[in-house]
């Protein structure tokens, strides 16, 4: 339960146990108690771990690996997470293979087990154990540390942006009131809320610079020649404050309503990416997002301490962008 009441409290832990219980939940059939200890320390060796990825020594291992080996400084610590981790989700594929039932299946795991064993004669299939726990890494690590850091941005933009945070209160009170549970059928007659959250997602871009990809074929791109097999990273955060394309693009304000208070859609707003190879998990995150925000925007009303330094903007870098540590204080409405 989030804490409430004048004093602040770091908002960080309990946002990233909640979103990653949603994809516990579908993965693994169980929901983690958010003091489970081996829970907590998996969390926070997962958002350790992705901060340790970009760290400037580690870009070294491109190029010299044995340098991931040494035993020491921040080779050693991302190798132990690694390890903590890979423990961790292994343990629970086991857990899961050893009480498989086919004719009952629980879960993502189940189904996965079931799937390979009608697959196990077809030479050409992929489906195996070490492929099961890379696929359920993606879906632990980046379920959890995109959605949170989006949530914990909104947290921050709420409590620094209060006459923002009133207009959300006041459209959440029109339609659900204090008492109706937020549901996915009244994401339509919120249009404020949900494009406060895409402001916030425009301005943080979480995954700054996507997913590395790389060019299938040769291609030609306004003049630029782009060789098969170039690697290509798209810059998200530069299309989402490209002045050319949005009007102040450092200022947080109301630019996915029309006059009429309805929402626009632009197409260079990305925060999932695009094309084919769109992030998978779009459409769980955006409903994540809404029933969670929408959920706590109706239960409280988030203030920033008044003698506490404001936290700087540019977030914190690692594969995603979280932002620097922050209290908040969370009003019972």
């Amino acid at each position: 339960m989030l804490k409430h009441g004048k004093d602040s409290f770091n908002p960080f832990p309990i946002i990233r146990n909640a979103v990653s219980n949603v994809i516990c939940s579908m993965a693994f059939g169980r929901r983690f108690n958010y003091e489970d200890i081996e829970f907590k320390t998996m969390l926070k060796n997962m958002a350790r771990a992705l901060e340790l990825s970009v760290n400037r020594y580690m870009i070294l291992v491109n190029i010299c690996p044995w340098l991931y080996y040494l035993p020491f400084g921040p080779f050693w610590e991302l190798r132990k997470t690694e390890l903590d981790i890979t423990a961790f989700l292994k343990k629970i594929i086991a857990q899961h293979r050893d009480t498989l039932d086919a004719a009952n299946p629980r879960d993502f795991i189940d189904m996965y087990f079931i799937h390979a064993e009608e697959e196990k004669n077809n030479k050409e299939s992929s489906f195996n154990e070490d492929y099961l726990f890379f696929i359920i890494g993606d879906l632990f690590i980046a379920g959890t540390d995109t959605t949170s850091n989006t949530l914990l941005w909104c947290l921050l933009y709420m409590s620094l942006y209060p006459e923002v945070q009133e207009k959300v209160h006041a459209e959440i009170e029109a339609v659900l009131g204090r008492d109706k549970v937020p549901s996915l059928t009244h994401k339509a007659q919120m249009p404020f809320t949900e494009a406060t959250i895409m402001e916030v997602q425009r301005m943080t871009a979480v995954v700054p610079l996507s997913i590395p990809r790389m060019a299938s074929e040769t291609a030609v791109l306004q003049g630029y020649t782009i060789p098969k097999g170039s690697v290509i990273v798209p810059n998200l955060w530069s299309v989402h404050r490209d002045p050319n394309i949005w009007e102040k693009p450092e200022n947080f304000n109301r630019r996915f309503l029309d006059e009429k208070g309805q929402l626009i859609k632009k197409e260079a707003f990305i925060p999932f990416g695009m094309g084919k190879r769109v992030c998978m998990g779009e459409q769980l995150a955006k409903m994540e997002l809404f029933l969670i925000f929408a959920s706590l925007m109706q239960s409280f009303t988030f203030l920033y301490p008044e003698n506490a330094a404001k936290p700087s903007m540019d977030g914190r870098f690692g594969l995603t962008l979280a932002p620097c540590p922050f209290n908040i204080i969370a009003l019972k409405r």
